[in-house]
């Protein structure tokens, strides 16, 4: 099960499709034995870069349940089952619990306005997954429209045990976690794992500023288990000459709308996934898009 001491690196794991948008079962067994010879410490899956909406809900499970068979308990394994509706993530989130899976992800809707609003339906998602489950909550105002401070953050944390991980994905967001560090040294809140995603774009400070590492992904991920290893070695300037080696890559496929397009392209080229195939409706790569992508590929890989 997943704990509140969770830490290193959770590569946040596209859906492999083949050329006809079907699933792809082979790839998805070799993508998670790549992210695992990375150094993966665990892997989440159906998150907003995993095209979950854009799954059946037969087809999700379907994928849930290979991911954690494939994982075969080595690391743990996170499903991403924010829906609309309770009844929807109420039901995926038991179907992948019982198929082993370590803890459950979710996003809050873009309706919530208010503080009152945000908590009370974080109180309203543990009454549907149920409190046994571990689970993390999902920050990431750029696409959900939804501000959470850290006052609001210590409330859900309270509020709820069975929470124990902040995936973090605010920008500008660092003072965010001092400010929720600063808050659980002084004994103001519990301490849960915060672990980072926007495509790692600000890791090296993030862990500087008290992250336990990253929920990303990133189209070398031994990039990201590099960085939070030097960190925690106390090798700063090792970890930002890594990270600043990828930057110009990890800025291009934080790209909206198209970076997904970008990450399957460079997994695929890397020999990860089949095909960079993405579910309609998606974005096409234009040839110009792809010679970029090639320049960076190789500024990385001579250096």
């Amino acid at each position: 099960m997943l704990t509140s001491s969770a830490a290193g690196v959770y590569v946040i794991c596209p859906t492999p499709f083949e050329g006809d948008g079907r699933v792809d079962v082979a790839s998805t067994d070799r993508m998670v034995e790549a992210y695992l010879k990375a150094g993966a410490t665990g892997l989440t899956i159906l998150g907003i870069m995993g095209e979950a909406p854009k799954l059946a809900a037969d087809e999700a499970l379907a994928f849930a349940r290979q991911v954690i068979k494939t994982v075969a308990g080595r690391v743990p394994v996170i499903v991403g089952v924010s829906a609309a509706g309770f009844a929807a993530m109420s039901g995926l989130s038991s179907r992948v619990m019982d198929a082993g899976a370590a803890g459950v992800m979710i996003a809050p809707p873009s309706t919530l306005k208010t503080d009152d609003q945000i908590v009370s339906y974080y109180a309203d998602a543990v009454e549907a997954i149920g409190t046994e489950v571990p689970w993390v909550i999902q920050d990431y105002p750029l696409t959900t429209n939804v501000v959470m401070t850290p006052k609001v953050i210590m409330r859900i944390i309270e509020q709820s045990p069975s929470c124990v991980m902040l995936k973090h994905e605010d920008w500008p967001g660092l003072d965010k976690i001092t400010a929720l560090r600063r808050a659980s040294d002084a004994g103001q809140v519990r301490r849960v794992s915060i672990l980072c995603g926007n495509g790692g774009m600000f890791l090296p400070f993030e862990m500087e500023r008290g992250a336990d590492g990253a929920m990303t992904g990133y189209a070398y991920p031994e990039m990201l288990v590099g960085v939070v290893n030097l960190i925690n070695q106390g090798k700063r300037t090792e970890a930002h000459d890594l990270f600043d080696r990828h930057l110009p890559l990890v800025r291009y496929e934080t790209q909206p709308g198209v970076g997904l397009a970008v990450r399957k392209y460079v997994l695929k080229r890397r020999g990860i996934i089949a095909t960079d195939t993405l579910r309609k409706p998606g974005p096409k790569l234009s040839p110009e898009t792809i010679a970029d992508i090639e320049w960076l590929m190789e500024r990385i890989e001579r250096s």
